[in-house]
């Protein structure tokens, strides 16, 4: 549901662009925008990125939609509202916080969050929905490039209704189930996700010794009814400081249900 929250702006847009004024729909939208905004503000919720990309989309698509003429906002207005969709998206790669993520971390445990598979996969999402607006944004441009009377609200012309929205809303429905099974066809199972930890052990510990310790450490963490395994141990520990009697050595383990 967080995902569908983020969106909500454009879906509201979406849907009533072609049915009341573009004035009401762009208000509306842009209402949408700052509540959403507002309210992950308030709540600590994830999304703020693209909430952040929403109300800046339609501040500024406001105030073309009032500057600009009737005639010129029934070709460009619906491209132009995927376009900005498709920068906010994109911006959120290239900066290093792919707004899949933001979604996909909540109730997510933090051995699962920091590890390989959940970064690949929510990465792959993100740039599947970028691709995805990409495409939606080149489809509705093309009515208004190849026919210079081109408009949204055209039910007559195939190019027309065809480009403006048959094709860009496909595309957007094949993301969503892209994001609904892909997760679960890529995800690896609980037991084979690798977590990262540290334990402490003296100084002039043996090998012998620092596996055990890594071991009742990862097993401390591993909780109640599991148990680590594949318990590996880093090259070198670190000494703490104001102690060096004692070190921090990193190390590695898997977990799985408890052996009865």
């Amino acid at each position: 549901m967080g995902i569908l929250f983020g969106f909500a702006p454009w879906i509201v847009y979406w849907v009533l662009v072609g049915n009341v004024p573009f004035e009401t729909a762009v208000l509306v939208a842009l209402a949408v925008a700052i509540a959403a905004f507002v309210i992950t503000r308030a709540s600590g919720s994830p999304g703020r990125t693209l909430e952040i990309g929403a109300v800046t989309t339609f501040l500024v698509l406001t105030g073309l939609t009032f500057v600009l003429s009737q005639d010129f906002m029934e070709r460009w207005i619906q491209p132009m509202s995927t376009a900005g969709i498709f920068l906010v998206a994109l911006i959120t790669a290239l900066i290093g916080k792919p707004f899949i993520r933001e979604f996909a971390v909540v109730g997510q445990p933090k051995e699962v969050i920091e590890s390989e598979p959940f970064a690949r996969i929510t990465s792959l999402l993100t740039w599947i929905w970028i691709a995805a607006f990409a495409v939606m944004t080149v489809s509705a441009a093309i009515p208004p490039i190849v026919q210079g009377d081109a408009t949204l609200l055209d039910t007559e012309t195939p190019m027309s209704f065809v480009c403006y929205w048959v094709v860009p809303f496909a595309v957007l429905g094949l993301a969503a189930l892209l994001s609904r099974v892909l997760p679960e066809r890529m995800a690896p199972a609980e037991n084979e996700i690798v977590r990262n930890t540290t334990f402490i052990a003296f100084a002039e510990a043996e090998i012998d010794q620092l596996m055990y310790l890594a071991t009742e450490h990862a097993n401390r963490e591993a909780g109640p009814g599991k148990e680590a395994y594949d318990v590996r141990i880093g090259s070198k520990g670190v000494p703490l400081v104001g102690d060096e009697t004692r070190e921090s050595w990193p190390s590695s383990y898997k977990v799985r249900d408890r052996k009865r």
